[in-house]
C-alpha cells in the first residue's frame, strides 16, 4: 500500500500563491486533482515520473505549475494568481508501474490517493 500524505493548503487571498507538496516514494506517474464544495473532484495537472511531461487542466493552466524532485520523493504544485473558485480540497493521486512519459487526466488512470489538503481562496 502506497501512502501519500499532502500538506501546504491554507487560506489566501485572490491573486496570491500557495504550494501544496506530495510525498511520495517510487515509480508513479502523479497528478493532482480537486474538489470543490457541491461539485464532482476535477483534474488539475499530472506530470510523468520523469518529470519532462506535465498536462494542465485549462482552468489552471499558466497560473499552476506541476513539478516534481524524486530525489526527495516529492511532487509539488505551485499555484499562482489565485481565484475564489479555485478554492477546493487538493488530492494527490500515483499511478504506479508507469514509463517515463505517462502522464494522466482521468481519476481511473491513478490508483493511489492522498487525503486531501484544503485550499481556501478569499475574494
Amino acid at each position: 500500500q502506497v501512502q501519500l500524505v499532502e500538506s501546504g493548503g491554507g487560506l489566501v487571498q485572490a491573486g496570491g500563491s500557495l504550494r501544496v507538496s506530495c510525498a511520495a516514494s517510487g515509480r508513479y506517474a502523479m497528478g493532482w486533482f480537486r474538489q470543490a464544495p457541491g461539485k464532482e473532484r476535477e483534474f488539475v495537472a499530472t506530470v510523468s515520473w520523469s518529470g519532462g511531461i506535465t498536462y494542465y487542466a485549462d482552468s489552471v493552466k499558466g497560473r499552476f505549475t506541476i513539478s516534481r524532485d524524486n530525489a526527495k520523493n516529492t511532487v509539488f504544485l505551485q499555484m499562482n494568481s489565485l481565484k475564489p473558485e479555485d478554492t477546493a480540497i487538493y488530492y494527490c493521486a500515483a499511478r504506479p508501474g508507469v514509463t517515463m512519459s505517462y502522464v494522466g487526466t482521468q481519476e481511473y488512470d491513478f490508483l493511489y490517493w492522498g487525503q486531501g489538503t484544503q485550499v481556501t481562496v478569499s475574494s
